[in-house]
């Protein structure tokens, strides 16, 4: 129900604001951004961590497994209970708690949101297993990559001076709760490029400017996924 309620926002936005994201598409000048090779690839032989994309439609999630995150980092996570792995998805503050967002909001959030929010999910089995029907992207990091990469999550939260960021309630699914982010959403600024910056954050050879749309993101992701997860 939740996924259904999600697809029809999306459709909703699509129709809000799809004329002028192509329009933009058009102008905006995308390079293609190569790896940074002191971090990714991973050298052959090298320890190497994995992290997921997962395609949920209308935005996407990046799980990473709990235990290879650096103590002190996502102190949040202890406000959950245990879990092998983590999903992080980050969004407009309005548009992503709400449980029936419609078209008013997609535009809001699309035009430039006040505020934003992360969304963190523990997450009991790989996401491979646990979304069964969503698109899943495994790509493989080097140590120091997914070191970038979890540092990047970690300053999204806005803890305003304090250790730990306060929780907002509870998320969208599963053992899961919102918290307050640094950042603004809005049409060149998604959920699916904070994804495609973490990434590039680890040195994957992956370009922002062009992750608008889930779709962009996924399309990107693929060609960097690890081979046996094509």
């Amino acid at each position: 129900m939740f996924r259904m309620r999600r697809a029809l926002a999306a459709c909703s936005m699509c129709r809000a604001v799809g004329t002028a994201m192509c329009g933009i598409a058009l102008i905006v000048a995308v390079g293609c951004l190569g790896p940074v090779a002191s971090l990714y690839p991973p050298r052959l032989g090298d320890p190497n961590t994995p992290v997921w994309v997962v395609d949920h439609g209308w935005h996407t999630g990046l799980v990473v497994e709990r235990a290879a995150i650096p103590p002190g980092l996502w102190p949040e996570q202890d406000d959950l209970a245990p879990a092998p792995y983590l999903e992080v998805g980050w969004g407009d503050a309005a548009f992503y708690r709400a449980e029936n967002p419609g078209v008013g909001l997609a535009v809001k959030a699309a035009l430039g949101s006040p505020g934003s929010v992360l969304h963190v999910i523990a997450l009991p089995a790989s996401p491979d297993r646990i979304f069964a029907g969503p698109e899943v992207v495994e790509i493989r990091l080097s140590r120091l990559g997914f070191q970038a990469l979890v540092r990047f999550v970690d300053e999204t939260f806005a803890r305003g001076g304090s250790g730990r960021a306060p929780g907002l309630g509870p998320g969208l699914y599963g053992i899961s709760a919102f918290y307050p982010a640094r950042g603004h959403y809005y049409l060149l600024n998604t959920c699916n490029t904070w994804i495609a910056g973490a990434l590039r954050s680890a040195g994957v050879p992956i370009t922002p400017a062009y992750a608008m749309t889930a779709g962009n993101l996924m399309w990107q992701a693929r060609h960097v996924a690890t081979p046996a997860a094509r």
